[in-house]
């Protein structure tokens, strides 16, 4: 089992076991194995300045070596096309050598191309060398990330040449061709721009952690854990693939490979105890889209988002904690409302572990991973805390581990690591042409000026349109690169109608993700009805309603900013209280189930649904409003009843 903290490509992410499982074997898989501790040991040396290699590398050269490492293997790792799945044809050779060779040009040159200017103005050699660039990133694109992305990405790779014959904000300069591949390999915007710089700088770490969480047992630790804690209660299995399925996705923040682990082994046992296999898929479904949502890690995006905003890490993690614990809370609910409402059962007894020799054997675990948490929150220690917490990780489980942690687990470490940053380093390299092509030619501003004209002042109308774009682009795109692409276009726009920063880029993210459980497209639903063998589109209806606080939570803590930990302390305290409230209504109303009541009709569920919505929203007179709907309702129903059993 891998984990992998980014999007996989939505290409691949349907059979995830075609990233290198079958092509990096025998030589192709030591030479991925060295390449990839080669580069995890320049990247440690990089964060600690350790100097191991000869003194400190600069940045820009620093980026084509970790370019060069992770591009030229995907050449090995990913089929050009599907007869090459089981081996590596020899043009497959030559591409990984012109990429070695072509980033370590660059590399050696990286002290030339800053203090020259090569990104305007270069030496034919480099120039050729950056076309060729330009060409192997687009390709180890396509490979890893599929032909919509890919192709959007060429069209954005294109845009400079003839933006000056684009009509209103989308005109920008144009650029000779010389020009535009010179700038997309050799500038700062592009390639080696803010995904790039991201990935070596940052995620290298949070892949070593995720593999090395994998490699230790993690994952059965986490799945044994949230068995012992949930197993128990009615409609349990539904409870532990939430809960499962929110601890692995906080930590690899992609939502199919996601699916397709925990999905194994919840879907079935949720089957097995009455779920209908519809509503089993869509539970998987959501809580594994919910994953790129929880802190500590988030995946890729939440380290690019900190990136974009110039903003610590730490402040993008708190932000994002209660909207993501709202999510988690109303799936919960809704499964035992649920399980209530159709008198579904425990999961059988002998299937749950014991929670006291569970916690003994996986502590250490968890140990790690609130170190984590103290190093990203606490100390601030964004670069350095994922390798901190990876060691500790590590020498725990050599000691007090079940099974003891060896060479054959750091090789197995080492190899599970590297096919993630493959994955996303290709990926990654390739949107850089979106960055890239918006920067140079100035339509990234422009787009967020027209668009602020046109909603003339009204936020709502600005969120809408927002909303709307960032479900469309969601559908063909993988959640990094929407976000990315919106970042740049819609972000300013939406900072620039006074909204919070923080706030609108994570508007943006939920945005951007919903269209994994939202049918046309509905990725992560139609996955999870594989497993569970059910109709997709039913299974995307129906994860699309469980998921329905996703298309609401985004606009309430636009708005609002005290459901991101932003206000007053006492705001803050009444409107997450109240919010916690109106998900317990909503789950209620969704499912039919109202605690202290039992089904409830039509009528009911729509004043309970209503109530839910009003705590929802911020605000005293919202709440107020919710809380007398509730009351009616409880104090009707009180009253039918009493009537029923009062003798004529």
């Amino acid at each position: 089992m891998t984990t992998t903290a980014g999007d996989v490509s939505p290409a691949l992410e349907l059979a995830p076991e075609d990233g290198g499982r079958d092509r990096l074997s025998g030589f192709s898989y030591w030479l991925a194995l060295v390449f990839g501790t080669v580069g995890i040991a320049m990247t440690i040396n990089q964060t600690f300045n350790l100097n191991v290699f000869g003194g400190p590398i600069i940045d820009t050269g620093f980026f084509y070596i970790v370019l060069g490492l992770f591009l030229s293997l995907a050449f090995l790792a990913y089929p050009s096309h599907i007869g090459a799945r089981h081996r590596i044809p020899w043009f497959d050779w030559l591409l990984f050598a012109a990429t070695l060779g072509c980033c370590g040009f660059l590399a050696w040159n990286g002290g030339r191309i800053v203090a020259e200017g090569w990104d305007l103005d270069a030496p034919t050699s480099a120039t050729i060398v950056a076309g060729c660039i330009c060409l192997l990133a687009l390709e180890g694109l396509r490979r890893a990330g599929g032909a919509v992305l890919f192709g959007m990405c060429v069209i954005f790779a294109l845009f400079p040449l003839f933006s000056d014959h684009m009509p209103g904000f989308l005109w920008g300069p144009s650029m000779t061709l010389a020009q535009t591949v010179r700038a997309h390999a050799m500038g700062v915007e592009s390639i080696i721009g803010v995904p790039m710089r991201t990935v070596a700088s940052l995620l290298v770490g949070f892949l070593v952690f995720g593999s090395a969480l994998v490699v230790t047992g993690g994952g059965a630790f986490f799945m044994a854990l949230a068995t012992a804690l949930m197993g128990r209660s009615r409609g349990g299995p539904a409870k532990v693939a939430v809960l499962s399925s929110g601890f692995f996705g906080s930590l690899s923040g992609s939502v199919i490979s996601n699916v397709v682990t925990t999905g194994q082994l919840t879907i079935p046992t949720m089957k097995r105890i009455g779920y209908p296999p519809a509503y089993a898929g869509a539970v998987e479904a959501c809580a594994s889209t919910g994953g790129a949502l929880m802190p500590p890690v988030m995946g890729a995006v939440a380290f690019i988002m900190a990136e974009f905003l110039n903003v610590p890490y730490s402040a993008v993690m708190l932000s994002a904690v209660i909207p993501a614990l709202l999510y988690y809370g109303i799936l919960l609910l809704q499964t035992d409302h649920y399980a209530a409402r159709n008198g579904l059962r425990a999961q059988p007894p002998e299937e749950i572990p014991q929670l006291g020799p569970v916690f003994r054997q996986g502590w250490h675990f968890l140990f790690s991973l609130g170190l984590l948490t103290y190093l990203l929150l606490v100390m601030k220690q964004e670069a350095l805390a994922p390798y901190i917490a990876t060691v500790v990780l590590l020498a725990t489980s050599i000691v007090f581990g079940k099974d003891r942690f060896g060479l054959t687990g750091l090789r197995d470490l080492t190899i599970d690591a590297t096919r993630n940053i493959i994955n996303i380093v290709a990926i990654l390299a390739g949107v850089g042409f979106i960055v890239g092509s918006l920067s140079y030619t100035g339509v990234g501003g422009a787009f967020s000026r027209e668009l602020l004209q046109f909603a003339n002042g009204n936020v709502y109308l600005l969120l809408v349109l927002g909303a709307l774009t960032s479900f469309i682009l969601g559908m063909g795109m993988t959640s990094s690169a929407c976000y990315i692409f919106l970042a740049i276009t819609l972000g300013p726009a939406l900072v620039g109608a006074g909204l919070d920063p923080i706030a609108s880029h994570l508007f943006i993210l939920y945005w951007g993700l919903i269209s994994f459980i939202t049918p046309p497209v509905a990725l992560a639903a139609i996955a999870a009805a594989t497993i569970a063998r059910a109709d997709p589109w039913r299974t995307g209806v129906l994860a699309m309603r469980l998921g329905m606080v996703n298309f609401i939570l985004p606009f309430l803590f636009a708005l609002n900013p005290t459901l991101i930990l932003h206000g007053t302390p006492m705001e803050i305290v009444q409107d997450v209280a109240t919010a916690m409230i109106a998900i317990w209504l909503l789950a209620a109303g969704f499912e039919g189930w109202l605690y202290g009541v039992g089904r409830i009709g039509l009528a009911p569920r729509a004043l309970v649904l209503l109530a839910g919505f009003g705590l929802l929203k911020p605000g005293i007179e919202t709440d107020l409003f919710g809380l007398v709907l509730v009351g009616s309702v409880y104090t009707a129903t009180i009253m039918t009843r009493r009537r029923r059993h009062t003798p004529a």
